[in-house]
């Protein structure tokens, strides 16, 4: 049987948990032959919600500090899956999703499977200003590292575990979400971006455009031109060759 870890990470994110984790389709995969573990980071929250994932049956990782690249760096560092998926604890990321981008992980033998939430399906659960944000980060992320993805900033990844062994992921904050995307890239590594459904956030709104923006605009250039000797990027990938992989037919979205 292979081996999953599913990492969130969780700053007062209380009571979305429930949902959140019930949304992780533990049956089926187990049907699809992958142990599944839960792996909630409480990136210092103030809310009990370490104490509400552990009754909800999820492994706990405490990171007393702050950041959502901190969260991941102990996230990974404690996951004990051949595979690792990724997703934030907000209700935004379609965990109900994960066999299928699984079985493409697969089937495509990616490394590193990255999401794209900028569909016109899910115009309505981003603010405007997010989605603009998220363009033009996409776009000068697409011109530094020639990775062809249309949504640099998704937060929902499934890959190898080897693949993070390898990986120079610096960022300690919301560049974090970028940053490992280009190092695949960087790395060489066989990588794909396919659609996902996306959802309204539960509960407040953490992140802060203008200051998270321009932050992570000024990482892009601080990773691109940190590493000169940059290896040739792969094709990002087609979404409806995965959509093949999935259906067999080529026509339904994950």
């Amino acid at each position: 049987m292979s081996s999953l870890s599913v990492v969130m990470p969780a700053y007062n994110e209380a009571p979305n948990l429930p949902s959140v984790i019930a949304a992780v389709p533990l049956s089926e995969l187990a049907e699809a032959g992958w142990e599944t573990e839960v792996v909630v980071v409480d990136n210092a929250s103030t809310d009990g919600t370490g104490d509400v994932a552990r009754s909800l049956g999820a492994r706990v990782v405490s990171q007393p500090e702050r950041g959502y690249g901190n969260a991941y760096h102990a996230g990974f560092a404690a996951a004990r899956g051949d595979v690792i998926a990724t997703g934030d604890a907000d209700r935004t990321y379609p965990f109900d999703a994960l066999p299928g981008l699984l079985k493409v992980l697969e089937a495509l033998d990616v490394e590193f499977l990255t999401t794209d939430r900028l569909g016109p399906g899910n115009r309505d659960a981003m603010q405007s200003t997010h989605s603009m944000g998220n363009h033009a980060l996409s776009l000068v992320s697409r011109m530094l590292f020639r990775n062809g993805l249309h949504d640099s900033q998704s937060g929902m990844w499934v890959f190898r575990r080897y693949v993070w062994q390898s990986l120079d992921v610096r960022s300690t904050g919301m560049a974090f979400s970028q940053e490992i995307k280009n190092a695949a890239t960087v790395a060489g590594c066989r990588c794909l971006e396919v659609p996902i459904a996306y959802r309204v956030r539960g509960g407040e709104v953490k992140l802060h455009a203008l200051h998270d923006g321009t932050a992570n605009l000024c990482q892009l250039f601080v990773h691109r031109f940190r590493r000169r000797s940059m290896s040739a990027a792969l094709p990002a990938g087609d979404p409806a060759q995965a959509s093949e992989a999935l259906t067999g037919r080529g026509t339904a979205a994950l």
